[in-house]
């Protein structure tokens, strides 16, 4: 698996997303050749052209000789809970590029659009000794932020009109854009969007000032640009330590995420009939959902004394 077998690889990205047992001692395994990724997250609205940004980011990247991992965060497929846009699907240029590992992976219905299992992937893609890893988003809106919190370097995607601009201020995506990217730049309205993203910048107080890129992903227009102003940005963390506090705060998000994770399942599983009889009090207005709550937790403390 750390030689970067794909087979290998895909195993234990499945055993991530199913949250098996074994997950554990696997990760225990894998974290000590971890933490030398730089990771990149791409999002935006829904149409913006981030899959083709991404696949022509991936061949940008592998211009210079480094080994790239793709994770595309779908939304679930209702019925079987497995990634329903299929990127691969879109990407299959880098198919048989031994440098290149892609691979999608369903949100669960979690409202982020990233999940836990996208961060122990991450995990896993840095094993196997990727130089760069690309995620990109669902591009849902407001809970998109949440990429800031999962890559080194944020790049949100607008297209050009005044309301993708509009709209990406009202998202929050302002606040964790570390790079922008006008895309279908080809189009008109292309010159006052970025005007507009500019004067919303100046606004803005923070140690670092967003790059514009225009880009026409389709032509591969402004594609080195794009990893030039991902690069400068990178070049600006690590002077500054930046990049060091940023990863120590994911970590430290993370390491709540499991903690939440393992009390949610052990809800479900272990305390299914209790949580069904709140849900009966509940409903029926006897007691509160926060007094459910306080149920529930003192029979998982119960349960932890007995153990």
């Amino acid at each position: 698996m750390f030689k970067g077998d794909p087979r290998a690889m895909g195993r234990l990205i499945s055993l991530v997303e199913d949250g098996a047992p074994a997950l554990g001692p696997v990760m225990h395994d894998l974290y000590v050749r971890t933490g030398h990724v730089y990771s990149v997250g791409v999002t935006g609205a829904p149409g913006a052209g981030k899959s083709t940004l991404t696949e022509r980011l991936i061949a940008e990247i592998r211009r210079h000789e480094e080994r790239v991992g793709v994770l595309a965060i779908d939304p679930s497929s209702p019925f079987s809970g497995g990634a329903l846009l299929g990127d691969r699907v879109r990407m299959q240029a880098h198919a048989t590029d031994p440098g290149v590992f892609i691979r999608s992976m369903a949100t669960r219905g979690h409202l982020g659009g990233l999940s836990l299992a996208t961060f122990e992937a991450m995990h896993v893609l840095e094993a196997a000794g990727f130089d760069v890893t690309l995620v990109e988003t669902v591009g849902v809106g407001q809970a998109e932020v949440e990429i800031a919190d999962a890559c080194d370097t944020t790049v949100v995607v607008v297209n050009p009109g005044w309301g993708d601009a509009i709209q990406t201020a009202k998202a929050g995506l302002m606040e964790i854009a570390d790079v922008f990217v006008v895309n279908k730049a080809d189009r008109p309205g292309v010159r006052e969007t970025t005007q507009e993203l500019t004067r919303m910048l100046e606004l803005a107080e923070a140690d670092w000032k967003p790059e514009i890129v225009q880009t026409t992903a389709t032509k591969s227009e402004g594609i080195e640009e794009l990893w030039t102003a991902v690069e400068k940005h990178r070049a600006r963390q690590e002077e500054t330590g930046r990049l060091e506090s940023r990863r120590r705060t994911r970590t430290q998000r993370e390491i709540k995420r499991i903690v939440a994770e393992r009390y949610r399942r052990r809800v479900e599983e272990e305390l299914a009939p209790l949580l069904s009889e709140m849900t009966h009090e509940v409903a029926a207005r006897r007691i509160d959902p926060y007094e459910a709550a306080g149920l529930l937790m003192d029979a998982l403390e119960k349960d932890a004394q007995v153990m």
